[in-house]
Parts: structure tokens; C-alpha cells; sequence
């Protein structure tokens, strides 16, 4: 598994500001927290998702090709750290 945090830098109201996904093997997200600007923290799984926060359709690829795009600042973080998140965010309703 690998861990992303991606910090969106943008304007929109309604979209998330800060993503953290869990990545598997094939590169689809196993597990995704979406913080928002309003405070919204919102997560998703495979069995859980929402119109606000959701999983990738397609594999994700590899954190480098974020890394070079300008709206985006995105590092790898630890399991722990991803953990963490999750167990703060709520299901989406």
C-alpha cells in the first residue's frame, strides 16, 4: 500500500481542498478522506461513497505526475498518518 496527501490548491466552494488516499497495488484507491474548506471532513471506501467524496474510476498512477502538476502540492505520508485521518473523518450521508 502506498499513502498520498494532495493539497488542492483551487477556489471552488464545494470541492475538497485536501485528499488522502490509500493506494493499492493495481493503483486503485482503497480508501480516501476528503478534508473541505468549510471543515467537512468526509471518507470513502469501496462500500461507501457519496456525491461529495468518492473513489477514483481509474488507477491513479504513480505520485510523481501530481507532484508536477502546478495545482497541486502532494507528498507521500506514513499508514499511521493515514490512519489518523481516517478515524477523524465521518461517512458521507
Amino acid at each position: 500500500m502506498e499513502y498520498w496527501k494532495v493539497v488542492w490548491h483551487h477556489d471552488f466552494k464545494e470541492e475538497p481542498v485536501v485528499l488522502f488516499s490509500e493506494i493499492g497495488a493495481d493503483r486503485y484507491e482503497t480508501r480516501k478522506v476528503a478534508e473541505f474548506r468549510d471543515g467537512q471532513v468526509l471518507k470513502a471506501d469501496e462500500s461507501h461513497e457519496g456525491p461529495m467524496v468518492g473513489l477514483s474510476e481509474v488507477p491513479v498512477g504513480v505520485i510523481e505526475d501530481v507532484m508536477g502538476q502546478p495545482e497541486f502540492s502532494a507528498s507521500l505520508i506514513s499508514h499511521r498518518e493515514f490512519e489518523e485521518v481516517w478515524d477523524q473523518a465521518v461517512w458521507p450521508s
